[in-house]
């Protein structure tokens, strides 16, 4: 499990957006400390966000601030990996990225946390979960044993996973969606609220309703 006390560096969180605001209280709340956003809207620059969280700069002004930890906050996990990219381009590594877990989320003690994952208040995780890199978990997500969360994915509020399920790279289950155990969400899929997922979901595809079906494009 990551150690985010390991992490004494001021954070910036990349994109000023509603998950900052939530990300920004989480990591104070377990005690990190929160300078403020970057952001690619330059009439941000210099106004608050939330109390006490301003935004410092632009995303390209990265290199101005290379003791701050990192953690990017943009919703979508295709946006996220898009940052990721430009920010490697201004030299940024994996090394940057905190771990923002917020501490009334339960995590066993076996639970693999990458860099750069953002874990809100409530999620749970069992036993044997990984978490890839940038994952968004957002409150009271359940992950139950053996689930693996690829890079980049979300799983939003009350998500709940049963056991060995696999979510695919920059995948994205919407709020209070349930996933029969065993099952594997595809790389940039979608899987939208409320809707209960009792076949593999593949990638790129979005599924919608009880059971889950997919939607054809246009549809």
């Amino acid at each position: 499990m990551a150690d985010t006390s390991s992490f004494t560096a001021p954070v910036l969180l990349v994109a000023a957006s509603g998950l900052a605001r939530e990300a920004a209280l989480a990591a104070r709340a377990a005690g990190l400390e929160v300078v403020g956003c970057l952001d690619d809207s330059p009439a941000l620059v210099g106004r608050e966000v939330a109390p006490g969280l301003p935004v410092v700069d632009c995303i390209d002004a990265v290199a101005r601030y290379p003791d701050a930890q990192l953690v990017l906050c943009a919703g979508k996990g295709a946006v996220r990996e898009r940052i990721a990219r430009r920010l490697a381009g201004h030299g940024v590594d994996g090394g940057r990225y905190a771990t923002i877990v917020h501490p009334s989320a339960t995590l066993a003690g076996d639970t693999a946390v990458g860099p750069g994952c953002i874990i809100l208040a409530g999620v749970v995780a069992t036993a044997q979960v990984v978490l890839g890199e940038h994952v968004v978990a957002m409150p009271n997500v359940v992950l139950t044993h053996d689930n693996r969360i690829g890079p980049y994915a979300t799983l939003c509020a009350g998500v709940v996973l049963g056991g060995s399920v696999v979510v695919g790279r920059a995948a994205y289950v919407g709020m209070a969606a349930s996933v029969r155990e065993g099952i594997a969400i595809g790389d940039g899929s979608l899987v939208g609220m409320g809707s209960v997922v009792v076949r593999d979901v593949g990638p790129g595809e979005t599924w919608l309703g009880v059971p889950a079906r997919p939607v054809q494009p246009g549809a």
